[in-house]
């Protein structure tokens, strides 16, 4: 049994009505009928939004024509406090001088080079749970902060600014309770912003403490003691093209997101993958038998399969990312309707991976489908935990590597039980569960 989907409602109702619901969840605002659509528009004097499940249309906006459907403007709204200009909310050219700059320090051998980071946080994770019934959410987050600094900037949770950036972007979380509602819904600007005060304190202070980290590694870099991490090489990397590098102010927009895309995402899809092992025994001794096998060399990680398996369903059922919006920049024809310049474009790995007519048992929790044909090509086409094309995260591998082992190394140490409520999936800066993902823990004894 798996957590179910939250209720969704079959009407449209007013736009401000729509925008009430999204500030309580914005997964069970939106009609059940998107589920089995292909498309449905949502009009009125505040919003043109069109919600695409359609592969083909999903492969025409993040592969085909990628330059004709950017980021929506209307992104930066609620995420430029914590993220500036990064990566995650440009477009053109300033987006690809970006993106020269950062894909070449995820390329080649770098997982190789950066798994021993990840085994470290691993086994610290791992150390740190005890049994009994907990939360696994915070300790998800614990454990995917401390991958990522230690990736970036070779440094433990434990340092001193690292778990205070870990401690703010707690509060940061808990002051933004959605995602990307002004992209959904582009509200006026008489329409009260919730969260806009919290987020602009808590991401004041995480920026600010980000600076710091950044200017000391530029000085260590300058009098050559810099480790040779994710850090240093995309501070010192230039444009091929332009030959410049970041400065301080740019490199500290890209550490924000590179905490936001790395942490978060990561923790979220964690959590959820460890409640659905603890929901199926028969998965969780089929993983806690491959984590046992796993040493300290990366090619024992390709040997995973199951725990690989498992963590892709994960990513289905529960995409950290609810929902990527783009925008029309020239007149469009989908599925025979006109799209206007401006109209909001919404892909949703939320109905897209439980798409009543793209999957087979769409809300069952079945690993195997990743190693058998049980599902329709046009699915996997559909399954963009990571997004797709040109602007996919370039950190996709790293995550998946990360989430592998850790999944592994836990289910090794501990048997896993469902705790005593479900949880509830909702829409924060990520998918997360309501209340907590309660799980028990049993420490295994060693074979």
């Amino acid at each position: 049994m798996i957590p179910p989907k939250p209720a969704a409602t079959e009407g449209r109702g007013s736009v401000l009505r729509l925008a009430r619901g999204f500030r309580r969840d914005l997964l069970s605002s939106l009609p059940a009928r998107l589920y089995r659509a292909w498309m449905a528009e949502f009009r009125s004097p505040l919003i043109h939004s069109f919600v695409c499940n359609d592969p083909a249309l999903v492969r025409l906006i993040l592969r085909d024509r990628p330059g004709d459907f950017p980021k929506s403007n209307r992104l930066r709204e609620g995420l430029a406090p914590l993220l500036g200009n990064s990566v995650f909310v440009t477009n053109g050219a300033v987006w690809a001088h970006q993106r020269r700059i950062i894909d070449p320090a995820f390329e080649g051998g770098r997982l190789r080079d950066i798994f021993p980071a990840i085994r470290q946080a691993t086994d610290a994770a791992v150390a740190r749970l005890r049994p009994g019934e907990i939360d696994i959410e915070p300790q998800a987050s614990h454990a995917a902060a401390d991958v990522i600094f230690r990736v970036l900037f070779s440094l433990p949770i434990e340092h001193r600014i690292a778990a205070q950036v870990f401690d703010a972007f707690r509060a940061h979380q808990d002051a933004q309770p959605i995602v990307n509602l002004a992209a959904l819904v582009p509200l006026p600007s008489w329409v009260p912003r919730w969260h806009a005060r919290r987020t602009r304190a808590t991401a004041t202070l995480i920026r600010g403490l980000i600076r710091d980290l950044v200017a000391h590694r530029l000085d260590a870099i300058a009098d050559g003691t810099a480790p040779d991490d994710l850090a240093t090489k995309i501070m010192t990397t230039p444009d091929p093209e332009t030959g410049r590098c970041f400065d301080r102010g740019e490199m500290v927009d890209q550490v924000a997101i590179f905490f936001l895309a790395g942490h978060e995402t990561s923790a979220s899809a964690l959590a959820w993958a460890l409640w659905l092992l603890a929901a199926h025994p028969d998965w969780q001794d089929r993983v806690a038998a491959e984590g046992r096998t796993l040493g300290g060399d990366f090619a024992e990680v390709a040997r995973l399969r199951a725990t690989r398996a498992v963590f892709r369903e994960a990513l289905r059922l529960y995409p950290p990312v609810p929902m990527m919006v783009r925008e029309a920049t020239r007149p469009e024809i989908f599925r025979g309707r006109a799209v206007p310049p401006g109209a909001q474009l919404v892909l949703s790995p939320w109905h897209l991976h439980r798409h009543e007519r793209l999957w087979d048992r769409p809300d069952t929790f079945d690993p195997a489908r990743w190693d058998t044909d049980d599902g329709k090509a046009s699915a996997r086409d559909a399954f963009i935990p990571f997004s797709a094309g040109q602007r996919v995260c370039p950190g996709a591998g790293l995550a998946m590597v990360e989430g592998v082992v850790m999944l592994a190394r836990i289910v090794a140490a501990f048997r896993l039980s469902p705790g005593r409520v479900a949880p509830v999936p909702v829409a924060r800066l990520t998918v997360r569960g309501r209340d907590g993902i309660l799980i028990r823990l049993e420490r295994r004894k060693t074979p």
